[in-house]
């Protein structure tokens, strides 16, 4: 049992809105020592294959700072390409937006998001997707403000949560030390209607039974309320 904290319990969530000057939304969220800057900004044309459809599209950008890990973390641009890793969590962020926005709803303009880790101990890409709905929000909300948009288009909120099984126990929201000595990992993206967006996982060290795979879910969901309560907060 954790000494800290139940298991179904998030850490604690320090959240800072209005952080940058430029972006139409930016938010700073911290999920214990996880720090992420998440951004939202609006450019008014739609990728080649959305022109003309009037739809609107939601993409994402992701990336690790140098200093977010211990050791130093080479830039994708010193290498010349984005690894894999970096790929399927921008796409997973883009995703989980896209599943709560009615695109049509949003006119032919795309809403970039970025989200920039700052430092890592765990559920970097889950804290991201919570940071990043925000961000989402106050841009639309902009776009309503300035008279661009009569209404939102967006039909629903999002949050993730990471869980898994350590030492026994369905955990959520592992930190790095957690995480790293996980025998099932798995991310869970959820919307406030209890439906599943997404859901990642891996039995690390040997398979699960889906007994543990209910304790996750039940952990998971549990986290992934208490986050919306907050997102709510903030937008």
């Amino acid at each position: 049992m954790r000494k800290d904290r139940k298991n179904s319990e998030i850490r604690e969530v320090s959240i800072q809105t209005d952080y940058t000057k430029h972006a139409q939304g930016s938010v700073l969220i911290a999920f214990g020592e996880t720090k992420v800057l998440c951004t939202a900004m609006i450019e008014d044309k739609v990728p080649p294959f959305l022109k003309g459809s009037g739809e609107g599209w939601i993409t994402c950008e992701y990336r690790m700072l140098p200093s977010s890990t211990i050791t130093r973390k080479f830039r994708a641009s010193s290498k010349g390409k984005i690894d894999g890793r970096t790929m399927e969590i921008q796409r997973l962020i883009g995703r989980s937006l896209r599943s709560v926005v009615d695109l049509s709803a949003l006119g032919e303009r795309t809403i970039w998001i970025d989200c920039d880790v700052l430092q890592a101990d765990g559920g970097t890409r889950t804290t991201s997707i919570n940071g990043a709905y925000i961000a989402l929000c106050h841009a639309v909300n902009k776009l309503i403000k300035d008279g661009n948009l009569k209404k939102s288009p967006i039909n629903g909120q999002v949050a993730a949560i990471s869980v898994g099984i350590v030492d026994g126990e369905a955990l959520s929201d592992l930190c790095y030390e957690e995480d790293s000595s996980a025998t099932v990992d798995m991310n869970l993206v959820m919307t406030s209607k209890g439906e599943f967006i997404e859901i990642q996982g891996t039995g690390e060290e040997r398979p699960f039974t889906k007994d543990e795979l209910s304790q996750l879910l039940s952990v998971g969901e549990d986290s992934i309320n208490d986050i919306i309560k907050i997102q709510k907060e903030y937008i």
